[in-house]
C-alpha cells in the first residue's frame, strides 16, 4: 500500500493551501479505510489534524484547525484532501496522510502512512 501526499509548499499566513493524498495498492480498497491527516512540527510530537469516515459522511477535526481546515475524500479517485484556509504560522509542519481499517480516530494507530508533505508558513 502506498499513500502519496502532495500539495505542500510555502503559504503566507492567512492564505490557503490544499493537500492531496492518493492511495494505491493491489489489495487495497480505499473505501474500506477511514483516512486521516496528521502533522509534525519541528521539535514536537506528531498530532492529529483531521479524519474522514469510509464514505466521507463523518469528519473529525482537532480543535486547533476546526473551522479553518476541511477534509474530504473521493473514493472513485482513491484520494483524500485537506483544504487549509486562514493558515497560521503554527500550522507549519510536515503533514502526513494515513489510512485506518477500523474507522476514523484521532489516535495515531493507523495502519498505513504516507511519506509526508512540508507546509511552510510565512508571517
Amino acid at each position: 500500500v502506498q499513500l502519496q501526499a502532495s500539495g505542500g509548499g510555502l503559504v503566507q499566513a492567512g492564505g490557503s493551501l490544499r493537500l492531496s493524498c492518493v492511495a494505491s495498492g493491489r489489495t487495497f480498497t480505499f473505501s474500506h479505510y477511514a483516512m486521516g491527516w496528521f502533522r509534525r512540527a519541528p521539535g514536537k510530537e506528531r498530532e492529529f489534524v483531521a479524519a474522514v469516515s469510509y464514505a466521507g459522511i463523518t469528519t473529525v477535526y482537532a480543535d486547533s484547525v476546526k473551522g479553518r481546515f476541511a477534509i474530504s475524500r473521493d473514493n472513485a479517485k482513491n484520494t483524500v484532501s485537506l483544504q487549509m484556509n486562514r493558515v497560521k504560522p503554527e500550522d507549519a509542519a510536515v503533514y502526513y496522510c494515513a489510512a485506518r481499517r477500523a474507522g476514523l480516530s484521532p489516535a495515531d494507530d493507523y495502519d498505513y502512512w504516507g511519506q509526508g508533505t512540508q507546509v511552510t508558513v510565512s508571517s
